[in-house]
């Protein structure tokens, strides 16, 4: 299987290395045509996106640069999957679950892929945009991933961004171990799978358990000072409040792809990453 990576950013770093064949293109992607040229170029099974604006230092940055936020998470998906479908090439797609806000209307509090979202801020808003119409689309599939953990430090892995943090918000969500992530993408890939699929590892995770396993592995020194979310949001440290949710994994089981549950994948991740820091 022949894999055109999207997409240049840490994700695309990330996955091009632990997938030595795939392709990691250098194309700037502006227009069908572009997009249409590196598929003729390179001529892959698959496109995995992994393009798209986040923002410095955090999604805030998202609400001051609508327009161009606006570009890359909802105009440049659609333009990728209209050549794609031109090409006979099938996508996948990086989504967000942070598209969720709260708990959802199910017994178990847990978000499923068929529900609407209620996204608040430009960020979260641009990319359940992309959800919305790609999912319409044949050949076409949607990677909705959540606060990726991995064991390789990283501005953009949860591990760096909470342990730097003074106060950090007492919540609990759905997280995505980057490892186990790679692999489903990978099935994800092979099977051409359709439609949207949680990729996060079962259970949820407190951000209190994340930073004593932190300061069990890690940094035995290490402290901060635990706050609610509406505090952080009230003293102005969060423009907008922040996604905190549980998502349901459903369509990754129909498809017969299994995850490891979050406890087991964080502690194996953090002992990889004390390894990590320790050589750095």
């Amino acid at each position: 299987m022949k894999i055109l990576i999207i997409g240049r950013g840490y994700m695309g770093e990330r996955i091009h290395a632990a997938w030595p064949d795939s392709i990691l293109s250098d194309a700037m992607i502006a227009d069908k045509a572009s997009m249409l040229a590196e598929l003729r170029k390179h001529e892959p099974d698959v496109v995995l996106n992994a393009a798209g604006v986040r923002g410095r230092p955090n999604v805030d940055w998202c609400d001051d640069n609508q327009l161009e936020t606006i570009r890359g998470n909802t105009l440049l998906p659609i333009i990728m999957a209209d050549a794609c479908a031109e090409a006979g090439v099938y996508l996948l797609h990086m989504g967000s679950g942070c598209i969720f806000y709260g708990p959802s209307q199910h017994p178990d509090h847990a978000w499923r892929e068929e529900d609407f979202g209620n996204p608040k801020p430009t960020y979260s808003r641009s990319k359940y945009a992309a959800d919305l119409v790609l999912s319409t689309l044949p050949n076409v599939g949607i990677a909705r991933i959540r606060m990726p953990i991995d064991h390789i430090p990283s501005p953009g892995n949860l591990i760096d961004k909470l342990s730097s943090f003074a106060k950090v918000a007492d919540v609990e969500n759905s997280v995505t171990i980057v490892d186990d992530m790679i692999d489903v993408f990978h099935q994800l890939l092979e099977k051409r799978a359709q439609g949207i699929f949680h990729v996060v590892n079962p259970g949820t995770l407190k951000f209190r358990d994340l930073i004593a396993l932190y300061e069990e592995l890690v940094d035995p020194t290490h402290t901060c000072e635990w706050v609610s979310d509406d505090a952080l949001n009230a003293a102005g440290i969060n423009k907008k409040p922040r996604s905190n949710n549980f998502l349901s994994s459903e369509r990754l089981k129909e498809a017969g792809i299994t995850v490891r549950p979050v406890a087991v994948a964080l502690r194996d991740t953090m002992q990889k990453y004390a390894e990590a820091k320790k050589k750095m």
